[in-house]
């Protein structure tokens, strides 16, 4: 048996060429980033969250395109030191931002003592999602929104646009082991996410992208509004 490809070359390359191999000039980069405005869509200027928690905020991509007001807004990760290079402290104070490294499986924020939090393309990697899901509920007030972003992985359209998109670039960048890492990383179907997120959360908004149809197969990106009610039967 072949031994187990270098975890620390893979988070060296993902750190150094994150942003050309999702970010840059691609089909699939533009896919990724429209993926940050159809989850911003619902909330405009009138709209207003005292504190908002990002979890697995990566390098801080999102927060640009938040468009609703807010007090406060703690981008979180558990590799935090990128992310505080590409925002720097008085660019953090002029935008309202926190940084903190955190584990977004085990939250140190306190029951309800966040109004929205944010999830884009974290909930796939996650081991036992159905206990992250409670985990985010808990830190979120009563009435408050959970926002989540999944890639429609395994869907077919989402594999065939995986291979002529993050597939090539990743391995035109020096990624060769770029299949082992996926089937590693993405751990969880979005068939099997929706149906928790669809047992657990009955209200809620959601969207899907292209087709904005419910289609595993036919859609790249569902995006959905949780509505935390605790006392759900």
């Amino acid at each position: 048996m072949r031994p187990d490809p270098s975890r620390e070359a893979y988070l060296s390359f993902f750190e150094t060429a994150y942003d050309t191999v999702n970010y840059g000039k691609s089909l699939a980069a533009r896919v990724l980033d429209h993926g940050h405005v159809i989850l911003e869509k619902p909330f405009g200027r009138d709209s207003h969250f005292s504190t908002v928690l990002e979890v697995g905020a990566g390098h801080g991509e999102h927060a640009p395109h938040v468009r609703h007001g807010y007090d406060r807004y703690i981008m979180t990760d558990w590799r935090a030191d990128e992310m505080r290079r590409r925002w720097p402290a008085d660019k953090c104070r002029a935008a309202k931002i926190e940084i903190e490294a955190q584990d977004a499986t085990r939250l140190t924020h306190g029951d309800n003592s966040v109004d929205r939090l944010i999830a884009s393309h974290v909930l796939e990697h996650l081991p036992e999602p159905h206990k992250v899901l409670r985990e985010w509920s808990r830190v979120v007030k009563p009435g408050g929104i959970i926002s989540i972003a999944l890639p429609c992985d395994p869907g077919f359209l989402w594999r065939f646009g995986r291979n002529f998109g993050p597939r090539r670039n990743n391995l035109a960048n020096g990624n060769t082991h770029y299949d082992y890492w996926m089937a590693r990383e993405h751990v969880n179907a979005i068939q099997n996410l929706w149906t928790m997120i669809d047992y657990y959360f009955p209200e809620r908004r959601e969207a899907w992208f292209p087709a904005m149809v419910k289609s595993f197969d036919m859609n790249l990106v569902f995006v959905t509004h949780l509505v935390n009610r605790k006392d759900a039967a």
